[in-house]
């Protein structure tokens, strides 16, 4: 896929209606996670529009590549990048958390088109992902996986101990993304369990690491880009975002982790999003 201007445009737009959905779902549950849902949306959209060898028409083929959504709350974002590359029709997402719906509060692999693994129990999408990565290279498939996963729940011992199985087996085709809006449910990831250095913790348990501003498309495709040529070890991408981003009033609000909007702020939220 050649890149241009336009393309960084297209893609940019396809953010933005991501960011829409995003908030319509959770407007319409009156229940969900708007917060870490919209920091992730360019990272969604780099992934299932630029980057992964994916088929819409054909989303249980053995040679696609896999992305294990570990922060599993955030799954508003993932089903709407879903609905908008064609999985399944736009119109499910006003279902979003309905108990007569497909589109339940966490992403379910049995009855969603797309989706590679169900998670939503934090710390355990990256022992998943190490499965999915040692399979493709045992059965010489040659997929690439990769693994969402957010500051706060990396503060889960399990992700260590993952971090060192991919380290172990050199999972080159394991790529991390860590959403590293830096704040969780209590507040700020330095407050609560006083997390810093993230890019070094994995550097030390063996992963090759990048830094990029994980709200600029143009940057994550370079950036992923880079991670496909390292061979050996897995790689780990710390993504700086904004949580809330594209809203105004949730930008950098740990308030609105997991919580809707009323009638007001959804048309200010959509506006936001409109300009």
């Amino acid at each position: 896929m050649k890149i241009t201007d336009e393309t960084i445009k297209d893609l940019e737009k396809k953010a933005n209606s991501i960011r829409k959905s995003i908030v319509e779902e959770v407007y319409s549950a009156q229940s969900g996670h708007p917060g870490g849902a919209l920091s992730i949306a360019d990272i969604l959209t780099t992934l299932y529009f630029c980057q992964m060898n994916i088929n819409p028409q054909n989303p249980t083929d053995e040679n696609r590549d896999r992305l294990v959504l570990s922060k599993g709350h955030a799954c508003a974002a993932l089903y709407a990048t879903l609905a908008e590359r064609g999985y399944f029709d736009k119109s499910l997402l006003k279902d979003f958390r309905k108990i007569d719906g497909i589109l339940q509060g966490h992403p379910d692999m049995k009855h969603i088109p797309g989706v590679d693994m169900s998670t939503g129990s934090l710390g355990q999408g990256l022992s998943a992902a190490n499965g999915m990565a040692i399979a493709s290279k045992l059965d010489s498939k040659g997929y690439r996986v990769y693994c969402i996963l957010g500051d706060g729940e990396i503060e889960e011992g399990q992700v260590w101990e993952a971090c060192m199985t991919s380290s172990k087996y050199k999972l080159d085709n394991l790529c991390v993304i860590v959403d590293n809006n830096s704040l969780q449910i209590d507040g700020t990831i330095e407050d609560v369990a006083g997390l810093n250095n993230i890019e070094e913790k994995f550097r030390s348990f063996g992963f090759e690491t990048f830094n990029v501003d994980g709200n600029n498309i143009d940057e994550l495709i370079t950036i992923f880009e880079k991670a496909k040529t390292v061979k050996e070890k897995p790689t780990a991408i710390i993504a700086k975002t904004v949580k809330g981003k594209g809203v105004s009033f949730m930008e950098n609000q740990v308030g609105w982790h997991g919580k809707a909007p009323n009638e007001e702020e959804y048309k200010t939220a959509m506006a936001d999003l409109e300009a």
